[in-house]
């Protein structure tokens, strides 16, 4: 997530450069990238190619993470087709923030040395064999096979486009990269959620349709990349994979544990919202509409990308302070709509907890990013993935078990409840790591 992504990121983008000399900011969101990288100007040379390469990179960053939230509105269908549980609905979610995670580990910087295009390329290419799979699925058996090769086609993606969407970014608009690069990402998931909804709701083959129509989306950005000049420094070099290192800088350790207690609060609630959200939507209002569901997820994504937006200016620890402030007043505003049954509130808490999780994210991201040296960055991005996705994929798959045993209503307010007390505890250190940070004189 698709957690994409820097100095003013959101979501998850696989930093890359081994061969070339960067200061690297990065960010990501589990299902997808942000990256705000500055070139060394030596890497870049005089007549590097911009204009409609960019937009084509950004439309895949968009599609790519558009795609993976088109299944979160599907799978209440899914679960009445075929009889699934929501435990077997969250297993299919956690499969695919895995098989994103072994993708951007392994092929993070693959990029570098083959190029940009053939790796967008071939991420497109699995994209498009996995939305033949999604149209096709009959059972829980092609539905994880798809959802496998969905998270392997953003992971190999998702470095080369964050790395591509700086490199072609217009002379005349120098932050537009990192701008795309922060809100493409939580723009996809909300268009996929109301998209695949209305689809769904209102259009024939409701388990086919979406995914066929992003066939052909896929199919012409293909193209587009095919026509793309190539901007990767280092391109032309053979296929090499060299996976990225798990390590956080020992001089670092203290304020990244206290930072990633932020990113599991984030993406704890991700995770919940994109597997059981639209399940949840639908109970609480009563309602058989599957746009509902869609909507969902769509509000939660649309007010993290408006509070990204608002605050990519401000300082990253105070930025994580507001998002984790909103994400405990968003979490309280759950509980209470749950306590109520009121689906009105529980809209209302949806948007307050979408604009404190960007807001949160984008916020720790950027101090956890600027924790590291330049040449230790890549790795401590990577430890940073390593529990985004944990956070985005246990949590959810335990919720999904529960369930089973507890129900929906009793699942979701013990979740929320236990989130809220994670963010308690983050905001807490968070302030306390703040002011350590002024007192000594830095900015975070």
């Amino acid at each position: 997530m698709e957690p994409d992504q820097t100095s003013t990121p959101t979501t998850p983008t696989t930093p890359t450069t081994p061969t070339t000399p960067t200061t690297l900011t990065t960010s990501i969101a589990p299902t997808a990238p942000t990256t705000g990288v500055t070139l060394n100007p030596a890497a870049r040379t005089v007549g590097a190619p911009r204009g409609s390469g960019f937009w084509v990179v950004g439309a895949v960053l968009v599609l790519l993470m558009l795609s993976s939230s088109v299944p979160s509105a599907l799978y209440v269908l899914y679960q009445q087709e075929w009889g699934l549980s929501s435990g077997t609905i969250t297993v299919v979610f956690a499969l695919y923030a895995v098989t994103v995670l072994a993708g951007l580990l392994l092929f993070g910087s693959l990029s570098d040395t083959l190029g940009r295009r053939p790796v967008l390329g071939a991420g497109l290419v699995l994209a498009i064999v996995s939305m033949g799979l999604f149209a096709g699925s009959q059972g829980l058996g092609m539905l994880l096979a798809a959802r496998a090769v969905q998270g392997l086609a953003v992971g190999l993606a998702t470095g080369a486009m964050g790395a591509a969407l700086l490199e072609l970014t217009p002379r005349s608009r120098p932050a537009l990269g990192a701008q795309v690069n922060s809100a493409g990402p939580t723009v996809g998931i909300g268009l996929g959620g109301i998209g695949a909804g209305l689809l769904v709701q209102y259009a024939p083959a409701p388990t086919a349709l979406s995914y066929l129509l992003l066939i052909g989306a896929f199919a012409l950005s293909l193209a587009g990349v095919a026509r793309m000049p190539e901007s990767a420094p280092g391109a032309g070099g053979g296929f090499r994979v060299v996976p990225r290192r798990i390590r956080i800088p020992a001089a670092v350790r203290g304020r990244f544990a206290v930072l990633v207690l932020t990113i599991v609060a984030v993406w704890s609630v991700g995770g919940f919202y994109l597997s059981l959200g639209p399940h949840l939507a639908l109970s609480l209002l009563q309602s058989t509409n599957y746009l509902v569901g869609g909507a969902t997820v769509a509000l939660l994504a649309g007010a993290a990308t408006a509070a990204q937006l608002l605050l990519g200016a401000t300082e990253a620890l105070r930025t994580a302070v507001i998002g984790l402030l909103g994400l405990l007043a968003g979490l309280g505003l759950v509980l209470l709509s749950l306590g109520t049954g009121s689906a009105a509130l529980f809209l209302v808490a949806t948007a307050v907890l979408g604009s404190g999780w960007g807001a949160a994210f984008l916020g720790s991201f950027r101090a956890l990013s600027a924790l590291a040296e330049p040449e230790h960055r890549g790795e401590l991005t990577a430890a940073v993935y390593v529990f985004a996705y944990l956070a985005m994929s246990v949590p959810a798959v335990l919720a999904g078990m529960l369930t089973n045993i507890h129900g929906l209503h009793r699942t979701s307010v013990g979740f929320m409840a236990a989130v809220a007390a994670v963010c308690t505890l983050a905001l807490l250190v968070t302030l306390r790591l703040a002011a350590r940070t002024r007192a000594e004189g830095r900015t975070a």
